[in-house]
């Protein structure tokens, strides 16, 4: 539903942008400005600004931006309409009835039907598992030492080893074979009609972060293949950006998450009081997926197999973990293969050990890069050692490289001084380490006159929403038509137009650009900032500068509009010209 600019603007209005930003992303007051890590990209500086006076956000890493309603869409996934309900809720504004046109109505419908679907066959799983039928199923989790209250909070079941009988229960529930289909509960063929796609299964539900049971596991009881099956994608359920255990864990207090392989391995460490383990969903853990973990911790533990399958799905965690912008460390289970083995075998308090003396990652890396390498044989040693020389190239901080090639000097017995010079000697050749900044030389990447004239128009926007007190003096030299190009010109009409009036407001005027690239653009043009103006007089000549940059762009783009026959051509080509003079030699000053 399109909800009118004046609901839209209640709604944002009553969310002050940086309460809610710093409910998901941790800024400290920085200026007039709050900045912290932009949750929408790596990095270890914090370039995300939050602007209370403007309402909007802008990471000057990434380019992205917006307002608080753009920020809860990129940030939790949802569509405009979602992210406004949810900030009308938190004002406790009553919005309209939903959109009720067919196409809005269908697809509200459809997926409230797949959840429907699912929600009764979790009830159907859930009571086969303590019927008769599902006597299989109950002996296989008692002999994993599930308790039946960890049964019941999990919602665990048990699908028949019939093979249609959860789609004939749908059926008598109303729903039809396209529907049970499309919400992955059964196949359909020649030889055996719509059947279920789950039988003879012990079953997890799969909820997600709001409790709604989006999909299922499914482990065959026997030797069947295959072991584990999974509900297949649909229109409420996307395995790489959902975590089974997150709707249980996201509310731990921990304030670290444990990321698994296994729905069991949750299951049982949850049971053990460890209520903040999740597992990925029959895929290898996602770079969507950590950065569902980012919204609730900057901790994630790696606790996956400890065989040879497991190191590999840890030491690809580690990558994941560290390009989202995570801390990780790595669980050692060792003697035992995974969480539950290891909690059944040695008990809750010595698993608290192990997470307290959790791998850094680094190490875990070397670890296993040591294990590979006979350390009795003196070539396979050094080569070890020039292997890890190498590593310690990828820090490419220089104090952090240094604490580490200290304590691997340490640990590996290894001269701190011929490490250091092994380290500095790959660095030099394969360059892997980044030089201190230098003064740029040699040939550089020109700017076009394109975008001189754009970044003079967003240094015009943003210091007229900075200091709105100017409007009177630039509006004496440049309108909306002196910009360059229609989407630049557009937000100058909007902003010159709310400030004749006295309401301008950039965040409103974002809402007006819906397509995502033109949001980004918009978002920056309230937010790129000069630098390095320490005086008055660099106040004085920045303004006039950019007033003066900012006409010559529209001078510039309408004599190249205006046809060599138009009889005006020559008279407002000598005028446009005559006024660039004038206003060259012009005094323009902020400050006057």
């Amino acid at each position: 539903m399109r909800y009118s600019e004046e609901l839209i603007e209640e709604v944002r209005s009553s969310n002050d942008i940086v309460d809610v930003i710093g409910q998901y992303v941790h800024i400290q007051k920085k200026g007039s400005n709050y900045m912290g890590l932009c949750p929408f990209h790596n990095e270890k500086s914090g370039s995300f600004s939050v602007s209370p006076s403007k309402q909007l956000y802008h990471c000057f890493g990434c380019g992205a931006g917006g307002n608080v309603i753009t920020f809860l869409m990129k940030y939790d996934n949802l569509t405009f309409q979602e992210a406004v309900k949810q900030l009308a809720d938190r004002a406790g504004i009553k919005l309209p009835d939903e959109d009720n046109s067919p196409q809005a109505k269908a697809l509200r419908d459809k997926k409230q039907i797949l959840y429907d679907i699912n929600k009764e066959a979790a009830k159907y799983y859930y009571y086969q598992l303590r019927g008769k039928s599902g006597q299989k199923g109950m002996e296989y989790f008692r002999e994993r030492k599930l308790s039946d209250e960890t049964m019941q909070h999990f919602g665990l079941g048990y699908a028949n080893i019939s093979s249609n009988d959860l789609v004939k229960y749908l059926k008598d529930k109303g729903y039809t074979d396209a529907q049970i289909i499309e919400a992955g509960l059964a196949s359909h063929d020649e030889k055996m009609g719509t059947h279920d796609k789950f039988w003879n299964r012990v079953m997890f539900p799969i909820q997600d972060a709001s409790q709604k049971v989006i999909g299922f596991g499914g482990r065959v009881m026997g030797d069947g293949k295959p072991k584990y099956l999974n509900s297949p994608e649909t229109p409420i359920f996307d395995k790489s950006r959902n975590l089974f255990g997150l709707n249980y864990a996201k509310n731990s207090r921990a304030g670290y998450m444990i990321i698994c392989e296994g729905y069991m391995d949750v299951i049982a460490m949850h049971q053990a009081g460890f209520d903040m383990a999740v597992a990925s969903l029959g895929t290898a853990f996602t770079t969507g997926q950590a950065m569902i973990l980012k919204r609730y911790t900057d901790e994630v533990i790696l606790s996956y197999d400890s065989d040879e399958a497991g190191t590999k799905a840890a030491l690809r965690g580690i990558g994941i973990l560290k390009e989202a912008g995570i801390k990780g460390k790595v669980l050692d289970l060792r003697p035992y293969k995974d969480p539950d083995e290891f909690i059944k075998n040695l008990g809750k308090e010595a698993f608290e050990e192990r997470i307290r003396n959790a791998e850094n990652t680094f190490f875990f890396e070397v670890r296993i890069m040591e294990s590979r390498h006979d350390m009795s044989d003196p070539e396979s040693k050094t080569e070890f050692h020039r292997e890890l020389a190498k590593k310690l190239c990828e820090f490419e901080e220089a104090l952090e490289r240094e604490n580490y090639i200290e304590a691997v000097a340490a640990k590996y017995n290894i001269a701190v001084d011929d490490l250091r010079r092994l380290v500095a000697s790959f660095a030099a050749k394969g360059g892997l380490v980044k030089p201190a900044e230098r003064p740029k030389s040699g040939i550089q990447k020109k700017n076009t006159p394109e975008d001189g004239a754009r970044k003079n128009q967003r240094l015009l926007l943003t210091w007229l929403t900075d200091e709105p007190k100017l409007f009177s003096k630039v509006s004496r030299y440049v309108t909306p038509e002196d910009f360059s190009d229609e989407l630049y010109r557009s937000v100058a009409r909007e902003l010159f137009m709310g400030m004749q009036n006295g309401n301008f407001s950039p965040a409103a005027i974002l809402d007006r650009f819906t397509e995502e690239e033109e949001h980004r653009q918009v978002a920056e043009m309230f937010n790129t900032n000069l630098v390095e103006i320490e005086t008055k007089d660099q106040r004085r000549k920045a303004f006039h500068d950019i007033i003066y940059g900012v006409k010559l762009a529209g001078y510039e783009r309408q004599k190249s509009e205006l046809k060599p026959d138009d009889p005006d051509f020559l008279t407002k080509t000598i005028q446009g010209k005559k006024e660039l003079e004038k206003l060259a030699h012009a005094e323009i000053s902020p400050d006057d």
